[in-house]
């Protein structure tokens, strides 16, 4: 389960930095800055704990399985944005603009959460086939 948690953490940090950096970039910024946050690590890690509803949803078609990833990971952002606000008095990210709701979730970022869900699903399936165990075996 830690190997997974690490390479979610991971992954989630790089599809981040390139995210940023291409928005960067098509907002004029030639140096496409990139960026961040250690609290995100954790976050991301946390895919781990959805491997199982997955599993479980595996059987519905893909659109489907879509607006399902897009309400999870909202959930997720929200009650770890909001747990990170109580803790340290912020979160990682304010969303200030789009369909924002308390600054913790963005309405308009549906159709990228349901493409990562979906991406999701694929690496989960790539990790499984690779003989990392799931959950805590």
């Amino acid at each position: 389960m830690l190997t997974r948690f690490v390479i979610y953490g991971l992954l989630g940090w790089n599809m981040e930095v390139f995210w940023t950096g291409l928005m960067s970039g098509l907002n004029g910024n030639p140096r496409l800055a990139a960026h961040t946050y250690l609290w995100m690590f954790p976050i991301y890690g946390l895919a781990v704990l959805l491997e199982p509803l997955h599993e479980k949803i595996r059987f519905l078609p893909w659109y489907l399985r879509g607006m399902i990833w897009v309400l999870v990971i909202w959930a997720v952002e929200f009650t770890t944005g909001g747990l990170l606000r109580m803790i340290v008095g912020t979160s990682p990210w304010i969303y200030r603009e789009g369909w924002q709701i308390y600054g913790l979730i963005r309405l308009d970022m549906a159709p990228l959460w349901f493409a990562a869900g979906l991406l999701f699903e694929r690496i989960h399936d790539r990790l499984t086939k690779s003989g990392l165990p799931i959950g805590n075996k």
